[in-house]
């Protein structure tokens, strides 16, 4: 069986408090992430990140749900299940984020998401998907660190 897990490591120049409320706060989220964000970041809280193209056209909406929430160090959520479905793991994909203090204003941030080999998608498809996931991860950690690499020069 192939090994679809989606991985990105980054060190960010802040805080880890800072970066924790960065991820788990829809204001945040949207400076870095989707373009709209909803998110109660509470265990079994639900949320909605909206993803618009440059003509503000919506091109993905990705309803979730919040698995965990251990303050500051670990948050997880699932996303991409089947419409009117509770997202488990079989149907949908698990986002973790692991957050670790690197001195007093860095914080490494790996985020992991997995649980793809297990929905009812063919191989074609899982592979479409990893790689367009791990594309966006790659996007979106790059985003975020650049974030704080702008907010702590200026």
């Amino acid at each position: 069986m192939t090994d679809y897990k989606i991985e990105h490591e980054v060190e960010i120049h802040a805080p880890i408090e800072v970066v924790w409320h960065t991820i788990t706060t829809p204001d945040q989220l949207t400076r870095w992430f989707a373009n709209r964000a909803e998110l109660n970041a509470v265990p079994g809280g639900a949320g909605v990140f909206i993803f618009e193209n440059d003509e503000g056209e919506v091109m993905h909406t990705a309803p979730l749900v919040v698995e965990t929430v251990d303050e500051p160090s670990y948050f997880s959520f699932r996303w991409t299940h089947p419409n009117d479905s509770v997202p488990v793991a079989g149907n949908s994909t698990l986002v973790e984020f692991f957050l670790e203090t690197m001195g007093s204003d860095w914080t490494r941030l790996r985020l992991i998401e997995s649980g793809l080999e297990l929905m009812p998608l063919t191989d074609e498809e899982r592979v479409s998907f990893a790689a367009d996931h791990n594309g966006g991860w790659g996007t979106f950690s790059k985003d975020l660190v650049g974030l704080f690499a702008e907010t702590s020069q200026g």
